[in-house]
């Protein structure tokens, strides 16, 4: 097998699960496609769970289904081990890397030295490739960034086992026995995935999911500055923009990989209303990347009166409804 090829993306599960793919031999997977065919696009807030002392809301899916659903879309299985063994789970990383076999594994950001200091949050659900060994030290391709890199032992075991929200616990994971995808098959992979997630975006049950979710937000911005005061209520305004463009759950970025995504799908599936629809995917990326320049200026103190919150809100509120159309439209596509 041809050595692993590094490849660089906009986020790390879709750069390592289109990395793996493409070293197996389906070199027409993209970092677009495996998002899309994934159901990547998501977005919840919830309630009960706090992450660095603001809410938890999230721009994606749970850590782990991109490249599951992708993969049982395509026919290939994803191996996936957790330890709660150390020396068990680099017994298991060591064979793999022995063998010539380029594994994900899910890693903690703030022990990475190659990080940036500022970007060193306590964010368990990085992925990076682990695809060789050398000199003591392992070989990494981690796909935000530009180069490969390398990780000692102890850097490994700090990240492999990190400890807090989404534990890693050693996970690894990589496709097995991959067999090649006709045509046909992405074509059917492409409309169950939009299925799919249309579905979760506009039918998952309760306020905090979906396109219903982001209205959830826009209210609760409505009242975080009367019930918490100025400062706090800025500071979780500031959590919603920091979970949208750093920690890596996407936000509006999020939004335009869903619209390469669907001009992607446009080339197996001729229907120009996915051009349409990416488009306005595309709008509402825009929309999203405004809403966190407007409550970037509420966290530092710029703006700070109630009718600032309100803005932030029917922002929300808006981008809300044109997510909500554009997954209704692509609902109703009849794509095969």
């Amino acid at each position: 097998m041809e050595p692993y090829k590094h490849i660089q993306s906009a986020h790390c599960e879709n750069g390592v699960a289109t990395g793996l793919l493409q070293h197996h031999g389906l070199e027409f997977m993209t970092e677009p496609l495996m998002f899309g065919l994934g159901s990547g696009i998501f977005y919840i807030h919830i309630p009960f769970l706090m992450v660095n002392g603001g809410p938890a809301i999230s721009y994606r899916s749970m850590p782990g289904w991109i490249f599951s659903r992708a993969s049982k879309l395509l026919g290939i299985k994803v191996n996936r081990k957790k330890f709660n063994s150390e020396k068990e789970a680099f017994e298991y990383l060591n064979k793999q890397i022995q063998l010539g076999n380029p594994v994900g594994c899910q890693v903690g950001v703030y022990n990475l030295p190659y990080f940036p200091t500022e970007y060193r949050f306590h964010f368990n659900a990085h992925n990076i490739v682990v695809y060789g060994k050398e000199n003591g030290n392992y070989l990494v391709s981690d796909p935000v960034m530009e180069t490969v890199t390398t990780l000692t032992e102890e850097d490994m075991r700090k990240v492999r086992f990190a400890k807090g929200p989404l534990e890693p616990k050693g996970h690894v994971y990589y496709p097995e026995n991959v067999k090649q995808v006709s045509k046909e098959q992405i074509q059917k992979a492409i409309s169950k995935a939009i299925k799919r997630t249309s579905f979760d975006m506009l039918n998952i049950p309760g306020p905090i999911a979906g396109v219903d979710g982001i209205h959830y937000t826009a209210n609760q911005i409505r009242k975080w500055r009367s019930k918490l005061g100025p400062r706090k209520a800025a500071l979780y305004v500031g959590q919603i923009v920091r979970m949208q463009e750093e920690i890596g759950t996407g936000g509006g970025g999020f939004r335009f990989l869903y619209a390469a995504f669907l001009e992607q799908a446009h080339g197996y599936i001729p229907n120009d209303e996915l051009l349409r629809l990416s488009d306005e995917f595309t709008k509402a990326g825009d929309m999203w990347r405004a809403s966190a320049i407007n409550m970037g200026r509420i966290f530092k103190g710029r703006l700070n009166e109630q009718k600032d919150f309100e803005e932030s809100a029917d922002r929300l509120d808006e981008i809300a409804e044109v997510e909500r159309q554009a997954f209704k439209d692509l609902r109703k596509l009849k794509l095969l």
